[in-house]
């Protein structure tokens, strides 16, 4: 068993052993300074974040709605480079060795550094998977050789719209976890979740699917609760998180308490019981 798949095998385990959902917060490297970026992932954990989805910055995040378009425009002003954001990770991972942590990038940042580079540099920095949010399956084969031979987990996004073949492909080729999608469109924010067909889950599932996480407009405590009661094996929250550095951005001391709370709050409603 590979040590990049053992952490997410590890931790769907546990979870399941104590009857939690994983809450999995996203945040941009970089936002809003590569310092606080460090000290928000440390917010998080101590929240009880279960793992991470972390985005490399980026010029034009194509999947991405205005609150994370906006962060990653805050990254790059602040001078973010993705050696800095591998040096970082690489902290992070020294503090955490037991914390799945998977990256969120573009097709453009990995062939910048060169496909087998880019992974064997996440394999350094102790990376444990890797989405490239715009490469579908159909041009995914040679992202996900490369990630299989630096040991990194291609993971895929499974629309809630997607054929029983497509859902057969995602299954098939994503490790660590199937990022599964609660509606079509951008990430952001709402009041009410859009929740994916039970027939969804049930067909990554028999298809011996990695467990799947629900994203997309998942927001508030209730959002994590519905997910989970969905059958997904989690929730990943993104905007609302990403809101919150963009509002105290200027008060680092109150947003990393406010991401704290939220977290707690996020990560209470994964119990079961």
């Amino acid at each position: 068993m590979r040590k990049s798949m053992s952490r997410y095998e590890n931790l769907f385990a546990q979870l399941e052993a104590h009857q939690e959902g994983a809450y999995v917060p996203f945040i941009t490297l970089g936002d809003p300074s590569m310092a606080l970026s460090e000290e928000i992932i440390e917010a998080l954990i101590a929240g009880g974040a279960n793992a991470l989805e972390l985005g490399m910055p980026f010029s034009d995040p194509v999947a991405d709605g205005p609150v994370i378009q906006a962060a990653n425009l805050r990254a790059l002003a602040a001078g973010a480079k993705v050696a800095q954001c591998f040096a970082l990770l690489k902290r992070v991972r020294a503090r955490h060795p037991d914390l799945p942590i998977g990256l969120l990038v573009y097709c453009n940042l990995v062939h910048a550094k060169g496909i087998g580079d880019f992974y064997a540099a996440c394999t350094e920095a102790g990376v444990d998977s890797v989405l490239i949010a715009d490469v579908p399956m159909r041009e995914s084969a040679s992202y996900r050789a490369a990630a299989r031979q630096h040991g990194i987990a291609p993971v895929f996004i499974c629309p809630p719209d997607a054929t029983t073949e497509l859902r057969q492909q995602v299954a098939a080729a994503s490790e660590g976890y199937v990022y599964l999608l609660s509606r079509a469109g951008v990430t952001g924010t709402g009041a009410t979740l859009s929740l994916p067909a039970h027939e969804a889950l049930s067909e990554l599932k028999a298809f011996a699917s990695a467990p799947a996480l629900l994203g997309f407009g998942i927001s508030q405590p209730s959002h994590v609760q519905e997910a989970i009661a969905s059958g997904a094996a989690g929730a990943i929250s993104g905007s609302a998180v990403v809101s919150i550095i963009a509002k105290y951005q200027h008060q680092p001391n109150l947003m990393l308490s406010k991401l704290t709370d939220f977290t707690l709050a996020m990560k209470a409603a994964t119990r079961k019981y």
